[in-house]
């Protein structure tokens, strides 16, 4: 994993992301005194009741949350979170310094839904890099291992108390434009991490089952699995073909299958990953088909 997280296109999407994600604040988070998660929200905290200024603190916080990681996570863990974890503060202070970026909007709706837009896309690309973007990511990854709590629900648990922390200070109409801002970051970084993973799963149920699978693998370069099956209804022995292919070859298979076959069923589903040859691996005809 480690190979992989320092090839310079990896390096060059962790290090934009954080941008991005620094961008995101300076521009309309701070500026529009929009309430935030993370660990961000929690700087926002600290400025607020402890007059500590952002930078340093974001600085401190991900150092101790990345010496939490490295004793409880290891250093595999370590090694994808250092980037973030020094980057982050250093671009975030810089970017502090540009007056332009301060003044960009004042509409505090546009300044939400930009917000959680650049705030999802920099985390998901982070993510999709192998790489963590440290600070709140720790401490829930920790409760897991060490009282096996689950991630998703500690991040919501802290992210709702981080959020509670700022309703006490912050005007009632802003927390409706942080829970608006937090929820389109959520949905951009899940539509993002499974950009250019997702395939398509077809189930054909035929009697010229011979001739579609071998339809397949010669014509579509596919793998299939022959799945036996019984009908309903009937109680007919038949075998039914499983293959997973390309969102793009579905209409070809379709044309394939109903040219064989009219009558034939076909169940077609949406997947989010395929591993394997012909996806992740290279194809290799004559080799093993899925």
């Amino acid at each position: 994993m480690t190979n992989t997280l320092f090839k310079p296109k990896n390096l060059f999407m962790i290090l934009l992301g954080n941008c991005i994600l620094a961008l995101a604040i300076v521009m309309f988070i701070l500026p529009n005194n929009l309430m935030s998660g993370g660990t961000t929200g929690l700087a926002l905290i600290a400025e607020h009741y402890f007059h500590i200024p952002m930078s340093p603190f974001l600085f401190t916080f991900n150092t101790l949350t990345f010496l939490a990681g490295l004793f409880f996570l290891g250093k595999t863990f370590a090694l994808t979170t250092l980037i973030s974890t020094f980057f982050y503060p250093v671009i975030f202070s810089i970017l502090q310094k540009i007056p332009v970026l301060k003044t960009f909007t004042d509409d505090k709706l546009l300044a939400s839904i930009f917000a959680g837009l650049l705030i999802g896309f920099s985390i998901g690309l982070v993510i999709r890099s192998g790489a963590s973007t440290g600070g709140m990511d720790i401490p829930p990854l920790i409760l897991k291992k060490v009282l096996g709590l689950p991630v998703s629900v500690m991040l919501y648990v802290f992210d709702f108390l981080i959020l509670l922390g700022q309703v006490l200070f912050a005007d009632k109409e802003l927390v409706l434009y942080g829970i608006l801002c937090v929820l389109i970051s959520s949905i951009v970084i899940d539509k993002l991490l499974v950009i250019g993973t997702t395939q398509t799963q077809v189930k054909i149920i035929s009697k010229k089952f011979p001739e579609i699978n071998e339809a397949i693998t010669q014509r579509l370069d596919r793998g299939s699995t022959l799945i036996h099956a019984q009908t309903g209804y009937l109680k007919e022995e038949q075998d039914m073909i499983l293959t997973v292919i390309s969102n793009r070859e579905l209409n070809q298979l379709n044309q394939i299958v109903t040219t064989i076959d009219p009558n034939a069923f076909m169940i077609i589903n949406r997947i989010n990953e395929v591993k394997g040859k012909g996806f992740t691996l290279p194809k290799k005809s004559q080799e093993y088909k899925c």
